[in-house]
């Protein structure tokens, strides 16, 4: 059974000689539109009428975001560029399309490498409607498993293939409604891992207004990670790139601000922030990821189109991350929030154990012994213990925001910050005491804190 595809070729002349070989030939392809433009290409692939598009790298308005519409409309693409221009392969290679192809190519090998990635994108697991990236909604298309495997033609040459993945490791920090101390969290969790040795960055993906950048006493907007997605969008993102967006904070520790205005939130799209945290890990042995507090998704019951999704930046990074911290405030009515709110975050990363990290301990919420109190009150309702109990003092907390300074400096002795820090030696696999940071090393304890053990 022949694989329909659409087209976007910008040059007529290259676009009516692959047409007419795929209906001369029995190449196992055929063409059920010729799309004039992004939009109508967009269009057409929302009908469910085809399995994968040829298009060229100089399409007018190509992104990663149209690319991730046209995967949750599960057509896979092929991508087309003038023979010996490097720059366009580089381009769409970097956009996530893995298959590129010379126009000069033949028909056959434009069909097989069309056919190819079709059945690449078929044989990707089915994802549910969070899932970020261009392999959503992915149906297999009857028939065209059995043709031919594509020849050599369209593999693409080894040094044209796209870098491999980092090893950094992403640690998602998430916390319901209430402000339970998420960001304070996720702020000294990066400054303790810096100092233990680790190269750190933090990134505030909360989408509903980051303040890590104001918390670190850059008081400007810095361009962050706004910048970054948009480039990452463009396919122009690249780790030094990335690296000169940060704000080296010294001591090993980098940050990429957030947005500063609530309503700039459309320029945190899925996909960009995808692969911004892909590069991220190239750039330091941990990627502490702030994200937003909301895990609905009601555009997707509200629209039968592509529309702007809000918590999409938080879902991307729940996604991407390898460890998920789930941060509660100690107060009754907090710890009610997160435990509601634990059964949702379960439900959206079904193959991670959120990590559970329980702030602002003290007395006279919890009454006798809080840690006690409160560590049987989590594993009573969520199934699992705590791995911090971080002790609230408010006066070290108060004396670093008002100064702009990380935890570690306006309060070395504060027993929130020893907290925090044991959490981070059992990431970096070393001893908590406070001082200078050494080599950090990979250890197996983050695996065994990611099993809940």
């Amino acid at each position: 059974m022949s694989l329909p595809i659409l087209t976007a070729v910008t040059d007529a002349v290259v676009e009516a000689g692959l047409v007419s070989a795929f209906d001369r030939q029995d190449l196992g392809v055929t063409v059920v539109r010729r799309c004039v433009d992004l939009p109508d290409l967009l269009a057409a692939a929302t009908t469910g009428a085809a399995r994968a598009a040829l298009l060229s790298a100089d399409l007018r308005r190509l992104d990663r975001d149209a690319l991730a519409r046209l995967g949750h409309a599960g057509v896979a693409v092929v991508g087309l560029t003038a023979p010996g221009d490097e720059a366009a392969e580089r381009r769409l290679r970097q956009l996530g399309v893995a298959a590129v192809i010379s126009t000069d190519a033949t028909a056959a090998d434009v069909a097989a490498a069309v056919v190819e990635a079709a059945r690449a994108l078929a044989a990707r697991p089915v994802v549910g409607p969070v899932a970020i990236g261009p392999h959503g909604y992915s149906q297999p298309f009857p028939g065209y498993g059995t043709l031919a495997p594509a020849g050599p033609a369209q593999e693409a040459p080894a040094e044209a293939e796209a870098p491999p993945a980092g090893t950094g490791h992403v640690i998602a920090v998430w916390g319901p409604t209430g402000a339970p101390g998420r960001t304070t969290i996720a702020l000294a969790l990066a400054a303790e891992l810096a100092d233990l040795g680790a190269p750190t960055l933090l990134v505030d993906a909360d989408s509903y207004g980051g303040s890590i950048g104001q918390l670190v006493g850059l008081l400007e907007e810095a361009p962050g990670l706004a910048a970054a997605a948009r480039a990452a969008n463009q396919g122009t993102l690249d780790v030094p790139r990335l690296a000169v967006l940060c704000r080296d904070l010294g001591g090993g520790l980098r940050v990429l601000p957030g947005i500063s205005r609530p309503s700039r939130w459309p320029e945190l799209r899925p996909s960009p922030l995808t692969n911004v945290i892909d590069l991220a890990r190239r750039l330091a042995s941990f990627v502490v990821v702030d994200c937003g507090f909301c895990l609905e998704a009601d555009e997707e019951l509200s629209y039968d189109t592509a529309a702007p999704r809000r918590n999409g930046a938080t879902h991307a990074v729940l996604a991407a991350a390898d460890t998920v911290l789930a941060v509660s405030s100690a107060e009754p009515v907090s710890l009610v929030r997160f435990v509601r709110a634990y059964a949702d975050l379960r439900e959206l990363v079904p193959g991670v154990t959120p990590l559970v990290v329980v702030n602002r301990l003290r007395a006279s919420v919890a009454g006798g012994d809080p840690r006690r109190e409160v560590a049987r009150a989590i594993a009573r309702h969520t199934g699992t213990q705590p791995v911090a109990l971080v002790p609230y003092d408010l006066v070290a907390l108060d004396a670093a925001q008002a100064a702009g300074q990380l935890l570690r400096e306006a309060a070395p002795a504060s027993p929130a910050r020893a907290a925090i820090r044991e959490l981070a030696a059992q990431f970096v696999g070393r001893p908590g005491r406070p001082g200078r940071g050494g080599r950090a090393r990979r250890a197996r304890g983050t695996r065994h804190l990611a099993a809940g053990r």
